[in-house]
């Protein structure tokens, strides 16, 4: 297994979980809300404020570690958005839609067994 400082795991956590949290809470706020209206709910707002977070700590993730390796570890989020839709937002999900999902569970594997690549510096890099 890939070893990565614990400031990245911790980052990484944090990635999934502002990106499940802010798209269940986008989901909520929205049903049954229409245009502008919407805006106005506590759930939307902090919803995009989660995702916005999402996006730095993902690009803050990106300067120390492959894009590869990066987009789909985070990729788990997915698998805990469809968990949570089906269970806490009582959504439908079939089975296709499982078997894309257990897809998605095997290309993360595959990819969290390969080495991420940390940034070197441009003087290690001329040594090397």
């Amino acid at each position: 297994m890939p070893i990565l400082p614990s400031k990245a795991r911790l980052l990484l956590l944090g990635v999934v979980l502002a990106n499940l949290a802010g798209n269940t809470l986008l989901s909520v706020g929205m049903r049954g809300s229409t245009g502008m209206f919407a805006l106005a709910r506590p759930s939307v707002l902090t919803g995009v404020l989660l995702l916005t977070l999402w996006t730095l700590a993902r690009a803050t993730l990106m300067s120390w570690a492959d894009l590869s390796y990066i987009l789909p570890v985070t990729a788990s989020g997915y698998i805990l958005t469809a968990i949570v839709g089906a269970v806490f937002l009582h959504e439908h999900v079939s089975v296709l839609r499982w078997a894309a999902t257990l897809l998605i569970v095997a290309g993360i594997v595959l990819a969290a067994t390969t080495r991420p690549k940390t940034p070197v510096s441009h003087t290690q890099r001329e040594t090397e």
